[in-house]
């Protein structure tokens, strides 16, 4: 079935909106489900979806009528809770799962096409846990051993298991990718604090870096997130999929067997890491869905 209309959820969001400029400028008609106002009542020159439907996410009934009403062929499911720091640890979990679970349960019910739901650097474990992040090779890809310990990390792991179920049901969605995102930010963020601040090696293995240690040093510009958003519904799969969707190189100004000799001494490494070769593979991605970042802060 060709797929004309795409709902996003969380089309207020970062990654939402410019998911939907991705999905306006490829010529889909997009539906923004958004707990909030819609901004094009209130920004000025704002282009937005094509239509915009006010949805509670963890209403069942409201995700299945806002996608039945708007006639949609997949869904974009991008309205989570981003971190642990927030929320208390209920409501990240719930509100990041059983919005996932709506989700899936109305495009399944409602015979979409694809869908797609937001998973995580964090699946694997940190940053915003203690102990570290759990690493047991590199390059990470996704037969990687998970360990979430908090609220946020612990939901992005059952959301992939909810995929995993509606993925082995023999109906829609035909496919479903769990997109495993790091760190999205836009080219302003990204010079500021990436090209402007201290990215040595002295800097990136201190104390005050274990954040972005946990988060093996990846990033991803949010054009390169909207874009395998849309490659995930658009390419040929079956079933539940997750990607790691990470810039190519890592956030540290130091290359990668140096950044690996003072962070991961011990870690095995698998296959070569180059010049400043990202920590996390995403040759799945490139493989299944024939997208690669554009984007670098460098």
């Amino acid at each position: 079935m060709a797929i004309n209309t795409v709902a996003v959820t969380g089309g207020n969001g970062r990654i939402g909106e410019a998911i939907i400029e991705e999905l306006n400028n490829h010529e889909y008609r997009t539906v923004n489900l958004n707990r909030g106002k819609s901004k094009q009542r209130v920004v000025e020159d704002y282009d937005g979806a094509d239509e915009y439907i006010q949805t509670q996410m963890l209403d069942p009934g409201n995700v299945y009528g806002a996608l039945a009403k708007s006639d949609v062929d997949a869904v974009i499911h991008m309205a989570s809770i981003p971190n642990p720091l927030t929320n208390v640890g209920y409501e990240t979990y719930e509100s990041n799962v059983m919005s996932t679970y709506h989700v899936l349960e109305a495009a399944s019910e409602l015979e979409l096409e694809a869908a797609v739901v937001p998973s995580s650097v964090n699946v694997i474990g940190g940053p915003f846990q203690d102990p570290p992040m759990e690493v047991s090779y590199l390059p990470v890809d996704e037969t990687h051993p998970v360990a979430p310990r908090d609220s946020y990390a612990m939901s992005k792991h059952a959301i992939e298991v909810t995929a995993d179920g509606f993925g082995r049901q023999a109906g829609p969605p035909y496919r479903i990718a769990s997109l495993r995102y790091p760190w999205v930010a836009t080219t302003s963020e990204l010079r500021t604090t990436f090209l402007e601040g201290d990215r040595s090696l002295a800097a990136v293995s201190s104390e005050s870096a274990s954040f972005a240690q946990d988060q093996l040093f990846s990033y991803l510009h949010v054009d390169d997130a909207a874009r395998v958003a849309r490659a995930a519904i658009e390419e040929e799969y079956t079933g539940h999929e997750r990607f790691w969707a990470v810039a190519d190189d890592t956030t540290a100004d130091v290359p990668t067997p140096e950044l690996i000799q003072e962070c991961y001494r011990d870690i095995p490494v698998e296959s070569s890491l180059e010049g400043y070769d990202a920590l996390i593979s995403t040759e799945k991605a490139r493989q299944m869905l024939s997208w690669e970042p554009n984007h670098s802060w460098r």
